[in-house]
């Protein structure tokens, strides 16, 4: 059974921050906290783990999965940023938004997309995952918490814990963080493109939700 970590929203407890992030490193799968929805988390070297995520949540080798960072430069590493998207990124984050970019070498294939060799990207505003960033001194391999035929990511702890406890090895509660997901924007093509309306507001990009 996944073991269950109740941290302050505000000022998560340090010591269960380093455990969370010591199952992280010996190959565990998380449910946390973000500024959006409940999310599955991992780090980004073991493959393995990438499939008990996509068993999760019922998707295949195409779903995009995000990498998580701490900021702007650490996006910079994982990603191929140009000025203008850098300007985009800059105003807008951290915040609920998830951005389609194209992915470095710094990355291992399989976390790409395999047609298009992209990725997705975002800096969340939550003071659980920015201190789980800190801690593992870089980014989280992560997919929002969202089951085979439902509308909605999941947002109950409790029921999270119930319906996973044996799918993954950590549960990490900090208080309601809502049903809905990050607004998904695509900036491969230079223009900003929207896939997936969400939280963040799309004003900042000049697109409405269809």
């Amino acid at each position: 059974m996944a073991q269950f970590f109740s941290l302050h929203p505000e000022q998560p407890q340090p010591r269960l921050i380093r455990q969370a992030a010591d199952i992280l490193r010996n190959g565990g799968l998380m449910v946390f906290p973000t500024d959006s929805a409940y999310a599955l988390g991992c780090l980004t070297g073991d493959a393995s783990l990438l499939d008990r995520i996509r068993r999760i949540r019922g998707v295949d080798e195409r779903h995009h999965f995000t990498l998580m960072c701490r900021d702007l430069s650490e996006i910079a590493t994982y990603a191929r940023v140009d000025n203008s998207q850098y300007r985009l990124l800059k105003a807008v984050t951290p915040g609920p938004y998830t951005f389609i970019l194209e992915g470095t070498k710094e990355l291992p294939r399989r976390v790409l997309h395999p047609k298009r060799k992209t990725i997705g990207l975002r800096i969340p505003e939550h003071a659980v995952v920015s201190a789980l960033l800190a801690e593992l001194d870089g980014p989280l391999l992560s997919s929002t918490l969202l089951l085979p035929g439902e509308e909605h990511p999941m947002s109950d702890p409790d029921e999270i814990r119930d319906r996973l406890g044996k799918q993954v090895d950590l549960v990490i509660e900090a208080g309601y963080c809502g049903p809905e997901a990050t607004t998904v924007i695509d900036l491969t093509s230079g223009v900003p493109e929207l896939v997936r309306p969400g939280r963040g507001d799309l004003a900042p990009f000049g697109l409405e939700a269809e």
